[in-house]
């Protein structure tokens, strides 16, 4: 079992810049592929980016790139994404996920086993 905790949501104003941490514990974090979701009312979840067990591979959806940036700290069993130049269609709740499939086939087509709860990004305009 994967627990997954999600931190450093909030309401920015748009332009700004928030952190968020996903911390996981319970199971061999190094070897998991993680993952970030957001999900606005009224629509579908979204994967926003993710990244390989090994660091090798980073994934985004178009309307992030070159904005946010995933990242993993094996130490510290976590993830982070660093999110810029937040425009106020990015509010949702942002959750982190966890796969333990054996190979990357991307943040869309990669079994995700374990979520977090969320955290609530709002950006104000």
């Amino acid at each position: 079992q994967v627990q997954l905790v999600e931190s450093g949501g909030g309401l920015v104003q748009a332009g700004g810049s928030l952190r968020l941490a996903c911390t996981a514990s319970g199971r061999t974090f190094g070897n998991a592929h993680m993952g970030w979701f957001r999900q606005a009312p009224g629509k579908e979840r979204e994967a926003v980016a993710a990244i390989s067990r090994s660091d090798t591979y980073t994934a985004y959806t178009d309307s992030v790139k070159g904005r946010f940036t995933i990242s993993r700290d094996n130490a510290k069993n976590t993830i982070y994404l660093q999110m810029n130049s937040l425009k106020p269609e990015d509010t949702a709740v942002y959750s982190c996920a966890f796969s333990s499939a054996p190979f990357w086939l991307g943040m869309v087509t990669t079994r995700w086993d374990y979520w977090g709860q969320g955290t609530q990004v709002t950006v104000s305009s």
